[in-house]
This record gives structure tokens, C-alpha cells and sequence, in this order.
């Protein structure tokens, strides 16, 4: 089953939850955009939370339900 993939990303001086080219929600402060992203993850399980910095790379990543890691074997 595909996970449904979201992104915490800066939003000119605030940020917002994206899933793909759908905005989520927008928020003004990074806090609020995670904690408002990890709850719509857990409700739209398997997912992933996936947090950005704010120059956009990958600062962590949350997985909800069927974690691919460790790989089998």
C-alpha cells in the first residue's frame, strides 16, 4: 500500500503542510506546521511527516504505519 507523503515547508515568513501540490494548512510558526502535519498523518495512515528546514532541505522525517525501516533481511 502507497504512504501518503507530507511536507513541512517554509512559506515566505511562515510555513505550511503540503501533500504534493496541495496545501494542507498554513501557519505562522514551524511548531504549529509540525504539529498540524503529524495530525493529519496519523489520520491518513500509512503516511509520512517529512520536515523541512528552512532553506528546504530535510531536517527529519516521521513514518506512521508500516516503517519500511530496518529493510527485511
Amino acid at each position: 500500500m502507497k504512504r501518503n507523503q507530507y511536507h513541512v515547508v517554509p512559506n515566505g515568513g511562515g510555513w505550511k503542510v503540503e501533500q504534493g501540490n496541495q496545501v494542507v494548512g498554513t501557519f505562522d510558526t514551524k511548531q504549529h506546521a509540525v504539529e498540524e502535519g503529524r495530525k493529519v498523518a496519523h489520520g491518513n495512515e500509512p503516511s509520512q511527516l517529512v520536515v523541512h528546514t528552512s532553506d528546504g532541505r530535510i531536517e527529519t522525517e516521521y513514518t506512521y504505519q508500516n516503517d519500511p525501516y530496518p529493510p527485511a533481511g
